[in-house]
């Protein structure tokens, strides 16, 4: 299998995980759907794939889920920013810990900026601006911790050998 197809096959299953999963384990914080299974499938591709496979992943989980109407128009800027910083902070860093930080800020803080003047635009929301950190970042949390717990339990024996033969 070449390392194309493999990436290709990869984000299918990470877009596949996080549609299922970011419609079962989803629920309300102010005006956004919390939905921290994104996060977790973003900080997984950012990890395994690379920042613009994980974007590829996050624009495709949210593009799918907004269109069957499980989703909203807030997913693409967070989940895509976060998926990007994620990728990009691994690849920079190689720990693990860049990958969920870079989620948090992508996410969290930046994410959630850019989902103010989005929302305001297509779904006419007078909110303010600080209603959507809290409720970006609480879903990024969320997502994040058990992205860590996970990718840190198969780090030696699944994750590290795997990323050495597609080198």
């Amino acid at each position: 299998m070449t390392k194309r197809v493999y990436y290709l096959a990869l984000t299918s299953v990470l877009v596949a995980l996080g549609v299922i999963g970011g419609s079962l384990f989803e629920f309300t914080v102010g005006v956004a759907k919390v939905a921290p299974m994104q996060h977790l499938i973003n900080v997984l591709s950012g990890v395994l794939l690379g920042p613009w496979w994980a974007t590829t992943q996050a624009f495709l989980t949210s593009l799918i889920r907004n269109i069957m109407g499980t989703g909203t128009i807030l997913a693409f800027p967070g989940s895509m920013i976060g998926a990007f910083m994620s990728g990009w902070l691994f690849r920079y860093t190689k720990r693990l810990i860049g990958a969920v930080l870079g989620e948090l800020i992508g996410t969290g803080i930046i994410g959630a900026f850019v989902a103010y003047p989005v929302a305001a635009l297509f779904l006419g929301t007078k909110g303010a601006l600080w209603v959507f950190v809290p409720s970006f970042f609480l879903s990024a949390l969320v997502g994040v911790v058990v992205a860590y717990v996970v990718l840190k339990s198969m780090w030696s024996t699944v994750i590290k050998p795997q990323m050495e033969r597609l080198k």
